[in-house]
């Protein structure tokens, strides 16, 4: 069975382990005598797996009992339009600090509703570090203030006690491409919303977890399928969910307990990441693009400065075993995402045809 390293931002790699046992539950899930791809999603087989995965989701993130969590569809750019939609509640204000392209395109959707203002930006440096803001300049009376955690694009991170401190006002997160790969406080939080399928699952489940006092305020001409309350008074089943993705989602919380929980993840993540990042700065060949006290611990940009090499490296590392290192198109250069699944192995196998790559085209 061949297996290549896939540093892809998404949809990404997903650990052997939960592949494998999905591989052995494909015909039959458990007694049920079909697989979780033909089954009801009103079936008691499918109610089980639905609960188990809040259940685990909730347990890995320690999520407190006030919060609701929802497993959704149409991604976490739904999500730009959902959120304005129920959270614009009083003044119709919200606050953004624009760190990339995904932050970006909230703001923008935010603004078709209500009053949008970026708080602060760092597009002047392409988005290679996060802006420092001060308390003075938030809106105090903003129904909600939203940051991406994790820039999957850009390589840059809110780290956990870095988080813009909001008081009243709730903040929300995407966490996209950082879900689930270090401990941060739910409770900090009043929304946080993560697509799948970067650290998470396959592509197809977005995955909420809402404080439960924000479920009530959608607009009145909110449809109906992009009311958060439609969802938590239905768990999660008003209509179809994504039956199979849950069920992949549920496999990956159980291999993330298994292997110690968030925290354990946080630990190897930050040696995964500090081995790569220590070989690129060490390198006169290599450059990463990132300041280094806001770098990912999942997606990790890096240049040779020539266009010709870094196209190079992309079509040479293919053919070594190793898919998806070219960046992001509206960046150029390369990017491995490492998220939870990608194995040591793999950040060993990188680094070794790094500088094999470098001594032969420096």
């Amino acid at each position: 069975m061949k297996r290549v390293y896939n540093f892809s931002a998404g949809p990404s790699c997903l650990p052997l382990e939960v592949l494998q046992k999905a591989a052995d539950e494909m015909v039959s899930y458990g007694e049920s005598g079909m697989s979780v791809m033909e089954m009801s999603h009103r079936s008691s087989y499918f109610i089980d797996i639905l609960h188990e995965a809040k259940s685990l989701y909730k347990e890995l993130m320690n999520v407190p009992d006030n919060y609701e969590i929802l497993f959704l569809q149409g991604g976490a750019s739904t999500q730009f339009s959902m959120i304005p939609l129920n959270l614009f509640s009083k003044t119709n204000k919200a606050d953004f600090i624009i760190t990339g392209s995904w932050a970006k395109k909230a703001y923008q959707e935010s603004a078709r509703y209500g009053e949008a203002k970026v708080i602060a930006s760092s597009e002047d440096k392409t988005f290679s570090y996060i802006p420092k803001v001060a308390s003075k300049d938030f809106t105090p009376d903003a129904d909600f203030f939203h940051i991406c955690v994790n820039n999957t694009i850009y390589g840059t991170r809110f780290k956990p006690d870095s988080l813009p401190e909001t008081g009243n006002v709730p903040l929300v997160g995407d966490m996209s491409s950082n879900i689930l790969s270090e401990v941060y406080d739910v409770s900090k939080f009043g929304l946080i919303y993560a697509g799948a399928q970067k650290n998470m699952g396959p592509a197809g489940v977005t995955a909420v977890i809402i404080r439960k006092d924000l479920l009530d305020y959608a607009k009145d001409f909110t449809p109906t399928m992009l009311k958060y309350k439609t969802h938590a008074d239905n768990d999660s089943s008003y209509n179809t969910p994504p039956c199979y993705g849950i069920y992949i989602c549920k496999l990956v919380y159980e291999w993330v307990k298994a292997n110690g929980g968030v925290a354990e993840m946080e630990a190897i993540n930050k040696e995964k990441a500090q081995k790569l990042y220590d070989f690129i700065d060490n390198s006169a060949f290599y450059k990463g693009t990132v300041v280094p006290e806001d770098r990912s611990l999942m997606n990790v940009p890096f240049i040779t400065g020539s266009d010709e090499l870094d196209a190079l490296f992309v079509k040479e590392s293919k053919k070594a075993g190793m898919e998806n290192l070219k960046g992001h198109r509206s960046v150029g250069g390369m990017r491995a995402s490492i998220y939870n699944a990608m194995p040591m192995a793999g950040i060993d196998t990188l680094i070794d045809f790094m500088q094999k790559f470098e001594k032969e085209n420096a």
